[in-house]
């Protein structure tokens, strides 16, 4: 299995540009100075040209999060339209701003799992992977049939990984969140995040193995 950079390649071309506000950056807790908080509150105004730049910030993640849920389906994007509509329809039960990325990140996980339960758990792992990859840019069409079949095999194999590997796992390796992060926004100590990711990585191995 290749390192890192290689496995967030595969997922560049999934999530396109929407991580460019990467949670990399200095992320705001409670105790800090959150620098989304006036943008919660123009959306609390229903300032729809504020929440329009919010959803640009945020969507990478967020997507992230629905993959984890109801992995890369056809019905993907969809799930991710319910999720920012219920953001918007829902944001006055936020009650302290500076906790809007836990709370954005349980409606999320909640409204994935909702759509998970109403529709079918038919994938179609090829649309998703068309344009990922791997590695740099390939010569030739052969090497980029090569590339996508690869793709689909890691894209498949993340999928596979039970939910509770697969969403810190994703969060981690996809966009870049540190345990301290992932366990705030799950409700985990850093130590579990930590377990659970080691054992995400073996179990990828384990799939990958002479395959990838």
């Amino acid at each position: 299995m290749r390192g890192r950079e290689d496995l967030r390649g595969c997922f560049d071309g999934v999530w396109g540009r929407w991580s460019s506000y990467h949670v990399a950056m200095e992320m705001a807790w409670p105790s800090e100075i959150d620098p989304e908080v006036p943008a919660i509150e123009a959306i609390r105004n229903r300032d729809s040209s504020a929440f329009g730049e919010f959803v640009r910030r945020h969507a990478g993640w967020v997507r992230s999060i629905a993959f984890s849920v109801v992995g890369c389906g056809h019905d993907l994007d969809d799930v991710c339209q319910q999720i920012w509509t219920r953001v918007w329809e829902q944001i006055d039960g936020l009650r302290d701003a500076r906790r809007w990325r836990s709370w954005v990140y349980r409606l999320a996980k909640n409204t994935a799992i909702d759509a998970g339960r109403r529709r079918s758990r038919q994938r179609v792992i090829s649309g998703c992977g068309e344009q990922t990859r791997l590695e740099g840019p390939v010569q030739g069409p052969e090497a980029a049939v090569d590339a996508r079949e690869r793709n689909g095999v890691v894209l498949r194999a993340v999928e596979s990984l039970p939910a509770i590997y697969r969403e810190p796992f994703v969060l981690r390796h996809v966009e870049g969140w540190s345990h301290r992060e992932i366990g705030s926004v799950m409700g985990l100590p850093e130590a579990t995040v930590e377990t659970r990711l080691v054992r995400a990585r073996r179990m990828l191995r384990e799939s990958l193995k002479g395959r990838v």
